[in-house]
């Protein structure tokens, strides 16, 4: 299991597509993500799980 925190995924989605998405995903994305039961909400966004994983090479980001 793969847990990434929701700001790392709202800042991936803001650069990607705006504002605007980004701010509608932190309010619907939960403050933890599974890449792998969140697979769907990543999708919606454009992210991918895959990505993530390889982005966090399996293991969960430390946040400091």
């Amino acid at each position: 299991m793969v847990e990434i925190p929701k700001a790392m995924v709202v800042e991936q989605i803001r650069s990607r597509s705006g504002a605007e998405k980004a701010s509608e995903a932190d309010k619907e994305l939960p403050d933890k993500l599974d890449a792998d039961n969140d697979a769907g909400l990543l999708q919606k966004y454009g992210i991918s799980p895959d990505e993530l994983r390889q982005q966090f090479g399996g293991g969960s980001p430390s946040v400091g």
